[in-house]
């Protein structure tokens, strides 16, 4: 005699499995370090206070 298998805890095993390889690729592919996270952070900032320094007195922006 066979065993009986309810086929919705089976489906919603696979469905759990597939999910969790689908998650541990986007975390490989789209994943950054707290390193690389913060590196972007302070460049961002950077930036910005260089932009804010070639603000004209009347808010406009010096093109240069």
């Amino acid at each position: 005699m066979s065993n009986i298998v309810n086929l919705n805890r089976f489906r919603k095993k696979k469905s759990r499995t597939e999910n969790e390889k689908r998650a541990e690729e986007n975390r490989v592919k789209f994943g950054r370090s707290k390193i690389e996270r913060e590196k972007t952070k302070a460049e961002r900032e950077r930036a910005e206070r260089r932009l804010d320094g070639h603000e004209t007195e009347d808010g406009k922006r010096d093109p240069s």
